[in-house]
């Protein structure tokens, strides 16, 4: 194998896991609220402006990344109670629900433009040599960012299978009329999802920054990126999006050399497109 077809591997690993975290939110909030959440990629863009600020302002950054997705945890708490839980209670149907999630992701990027501005902006970190492993110069950051997520993903893999959290996310999941009648609080459920998606792509969005600027379209051009992941995967199943958002990532890096960059996203929307066709199901069954 060529070096430079390692390198986009790589790259592909780095970049599939940030949307593995940004997918696992997001197939949450559909496995368990049955919301297929257009706002989720600026979540995503609102963790790293927090992130951002709290880093300019002289904490360190992985303090403040921690500052970022508790900013972003408190933003889609609010909105679980001025317009999600309001939609549920009326029985909204899922068209209206999609509507009000983009209106909701226009406001927030608008609102993040008119607070910092349209440019790109960094994080103020120190410049970091990158590592030459086998004669394959690697980003310091993206190795940081795959490990950061592996470990991420483990603490989320122990939450699900041996906690009573955990537990009744999947049986909320699975039946959400039987684990009422289980005794199971649902509307704490709900909490904790929207706590563990806001977490997890906030997250996302700050180590995104690691390895490239922060913007304001930055969580809205990997949007398709995550539900193609979430649908390559199996809707509702987080390990499904895991192996679906790797795949996507590097599909799309190892496209660049015969497509370009610039065809990164039709990449993700013809894989995504290629598996309703063929197995609309996902790889796996879409069931947490």
């Amino acid at each position: 194998m060529s070096p430079d077809l390692i390198q986009l591997l790589v790259n592909g690993i780095a970049i599939g896991s940030i949307i593995a975290l940004a997918s696992v939110g997001l197939t949450f909030t559909y496995g368990i609220l049955r919301l297929a959440n257009f706002a989720h990629g600026d979540l995503m863009t609102l963790g790293a402006y927090l992130t951002l600020v709290a880093n300019l302002n002289g904490l360190n950054i992985w303090l403040s990344m921690i500052v970022g997705a508790i900013g972003t945890i408190l933003v889609a708490l609010i909105c679980e109670q001025l317009l999600w839980r309001p939609m549920r209670d009326r029985r909204a149907t899922p068209t209206t629900l999609i509507i009000i999630s983009i209106g909701l992701a226009l406001f927030l990027r608008n609102g993040i433009i008119l607070f910092w501005g349209g440019s790109n902006q960094s994080y103020d970190l120190p410049i970091t040599a990158a590592l030459n492993v086998w004669g394959i110069r690697i980003k310091y950051y993206n190795l940081v960012v795959v490990a950061l997520s592996a470990v991420v993903i483990l603490g989320l893999h122990y939450l699900l299978q041996h906690t009573k959290t955990g537990k009744a996310m999947r049986a909320v999941a699975d039946n959400i009329d039987l684990a009422r009648v289980s005794g199971i609080d649902v509307e704490r459920v709900v909490i904790w999802t929207w706590v563990i998606a806001a977490g997890l792509t906030a997250l996302s969005g700050g180590l995104y920054g690691l390895i490239t600027a922060v913007r304001p379209n930055m969580g809205w051009f990997l949007i398709l990126p995550m539900f193609a992941s979430v649908i390559l995967g199996g809707i509702g199943n987080p390990y499904g999006a895991i192996v679906g958002a790797l795949v996507i990532g590097m599909a799309q890096e190892l496209s660049v050399p015969l497509l370009g960059a610039q065809y990164k996203l039709g990449v993700a929307l013809g894989m995504m497109i290629l598996v309703l066709l063929i197995r609309p199901q996902g790889i796996f069954r879409g069931t947490m």
